[in-house]
């Protein structure tokens, strides 16, 4: 090869050494921000992780290549709730997913700019999270567990199972407005069940083996159980109280069915968490959260205890049987 040619070859590939070098620099390391209220080291709390984690790497997102994700732990402590928003906040991240209406009430305090993506809230119109389903507004969108009319088809659920019952203890965390309002709701078709219902609050275990002691007194009895950061981390204790008082429960979520519970009966909320993950992803890639519509379940499981329906001496009905999703004997 001639010099001048030579020149000529290695003129033109330095040319393009720039931007072969710039296309090999990392991506840019985006950073998500998690609010859950419970402990890290809780087995239902890390499936629910690891659903968010799976979908983000089907994304593509991959923690440690193109992504950071930054954790806060609320364990159930709601009055921290806003020292731990501001926390995250101070990060800078791109976007935050929070799990449960507290969480989200106390990052919006925080933030009106941060993209915050939610799951497991019941009601984010009435509790002023966002202002409609279809056009959240603001700066949060996400994916409820469940309409205020459902709660009265735990009841329903209920009376199915146990005809004889009169009494309804439910269980609920009077510091979140929506699970106050879904009281109301039950409290709306009892009389037509023959059922009187009665909140217990769910503030610390003591309260809660105290309540359902007292409620367990008097005959034809049975529990309501909804889905809050505090009871889902006693459930291995409400779980056990409603078995050493053979209190009939139905509970929200699949978890408290594999500790011992009589039935469940809610959204699958593995499938929010990953259904979360594809609006962050959406975020990420320029989306903003005021487009994105707040989505309901698209699937509600009906998980039962044979176990423990046999212990309360209890005959489920061939109806709801055949309807289960799931039969844990």
């Amino acid at each position: 090869m001639r010099r001048r040619e030579f020149i000529t070859l290695i003129g033109g590939a330095a040319a393009g050494w720039p931007l072969a070098a710039q296309a090999q620099q990392p991506q840019r390391v985006r950073r998500i921000g998690v609010f859950m209220p419970g402990v890290a080291d809780d087995l239902e709390f890390q499936a629910f992780n690891a659903a968010f984690l799976q979908r983000l790497a089907e994304l593509g997102w991959i923690v440690g290549r193109n992504v950071r994700i930054e954790y806060r732990w609320g364990a159930g402590d709601t009055e921290r709730y806003r020292t731990i928003a501001a926390e995250l906040v101070a990060l800078a991240p791109d976007v935050v997913f929070a799990f449960g209406s507290a969480a989200v009430s106390a990052l919006q305090k925080a933030t009106g700019s941060v993209p915050i993506v939610f799951a497991n809230v019941a009601d984010p119109v009435g509790g002023g999270l966002v202002a409609s389903m279809a056009r959240p507004g603001g700066n949060s969108t996400g994916f409820i567990t469940h309409e205020f009319g459902f709660a009265g088809k735990w009841l329903e659920l209920l009376k199915e199972m146990v005809p004889s019952l009169t009494r309804a203890a439910v269980m609920r965390d009077s510091a979140i407005a929506s699970q106050v309002a879904l009281f109301g709701s039950i409290q709306s078709v009892a009389p037509s069940l023959g059922v009187e219902p009665r909140p217990i609050d769910t503030r610390d275990g003591g309260e809660i083996e105290r309540a359902l002691s007292a409620f367990a007194g008097e005959p034809n009895g049975g529990l309501i159980v909804a889905l809050g950061a505090r009871v889902l981390l006693h459930r291995n204790l409400i779980a056990t109280l409603a078995a050493r008082h053979r209190l009939p429960a139905v509970y929200p979520d699949r978890a408290f069915v594999a500790a011992g519970g009589f039935f469940s009966y809610g959204s699958d909320q593995v499938d929010q968490m990953r259904r979360a993950a594809g609006y962050v992803d959406r975020i990420l890639k320029g989306e903003k959260a005021a487009d994105l519509p707040v989505q309901a379940p698209t699937k509600y499981e009906l998980i039962i205890n044979l176990k423990t329906a046999k212990a309360l001496g209890l005959e489920v009905p061939p109806t709801l049987l055949a309807r289960a999703d799931e039969v844990i004997e």
